[in-house]
């Protein structure tokens, strides 16, 4: 593993979504996290894990208003570092988190992508992360969305871009392919309004790979998230599903682990510019990172995605995911 700037790990970044709050939807949070959560000490773990992903190379890193505290810790985290001027944070609005500080709330996150809730959630993250934030996403934008028709919206977004912030959206469910095509042909100012897009995409559900390629050979920056699936592709969960049990006798093959097999695949996509490690533990951000050394033999990631899960089916299972 390199700690340059330029090599492998370097296209890798660490996402704050399961550390920035008490629960989220990811495997075998019970043994990696225990019981104590408060926010201290998951401000203190999501700093030690900045520090161990920056040492190693990662230089970008995913927030976003809805992740708890996630945007404070990365904020706190560079301020205590002022040195380092290479970090690229991005994050996201469009969702409010509502949990407060409970493993156990009803409700944990508020959908809202209305021009009123840009203003206020864009003026604190600003607020936070200063200059330091490069790239603002709509958070999970899909076909649905009244932010894919709003012309005021649009219009306040175009300002954010000519601001030198890049404006981009990140998609989740069955259709993210359809949503990432309509946004893209959207234009503000006779300009193109997104320059950059957040993706699920893994061995189980790739089907937004042919959408993400037309995107990034027009200049869009592509980013990959749940790369794991929310541990479905971790040692942390023995999912039953063929692409699952095939990946994981490639693992053992290469004497790898599952989510290092998983992160690879993502990797060697040619329109990734970045994939996302959601990591909880110094450990498995480790085995994370590996993955950037990680060679698929040939063929390998077209035979696992030839097994792909139905979407509709990936996104009705990730739905009906207890948080924890």
């Amino acid at each position: 593993m390199t700690t340059s700037t330029g090599g492998p790990t370097s296209r890798i970044g660490f996402g704050l979504a399961a550390v920035g709050r008490p629960a989220y939807i990811t495997s075998g949070r019970a043994g990696d996290l225990g019981p104590g959560r408060d926010v201290e000490r998951l401000r203190a773990l999501a700093h030690e894990l900045l520090d161990t992903a920056h040492a190693a190379g990662v230089r970008y890193v995913d927030v976003a208003r809805s992740y708890g505290l996630a945007e404070d810790f990365a904020a706190s985290w560079l301020a205590a570092r002022p040195g380092l001027t290479d970090v690229v944070v991005g994050s996201k609005w469009g969702y409010r988190y509502v949990g407060e500080w409970r493993t156990d709330a009803t409700t944990h996150e508020v959908k809202d992508h209305s021009l009123a809730a840009f203003s206020a959630q864009y003026r604190l993250s600003r607020e936070l992360l200063g200059d330091r934030l490069a790239i603002y996403h709509i958070h999970s934008l899909t076909p649905d969305s009244p932010a894919l028709t709003d012309r005021a919206l649009h219009r306040a977004l175009a300002v954010l871009r000519e601001s030198g912030c890049r404006v981009g959206f990140s998609t989740s469910g069955p259709g993210q392919g359809e949503v990432i095509r309509r946004a893209l042909e959207l234009e503000a100012g006779g300009l193109p309004l997104f320059t950059s897009v957040e993706t699920t995409w893994n061995l189980l559900e790739p089907s937004a790979g042919p959408a993400l390629a037309e995107a990034a050979r027009a200049g869009v920056t592509v980013i990959v998230k749940e790369a794991v699936a929310n541990g479905r592709l971790s040692p942390a969960e023995a999912d039953p599903h063929p692409v699952a049990v095939a990946a994981r006798e490639v693992a053992a093959g290469l004497g790898a682990g599952l989510d290092q097999v998983a992160i690879a695949a993502a990797l060697a996509q040619p329109w990734a510019w970045r994939v996302l490690s959601g990591a909880v533990t110094t450990a498995q951000l480790g085995a994370n990172l590996g993955a950037a050394g990680l060679a698929l033999g040939p063929g390998t990631v077209e035979h696992l995605t030839g097994l792909a899960q139905d979407p509709a089916e990936y996104w009705s299972q990730r739905s009906a995911r207890a948080w924890s």
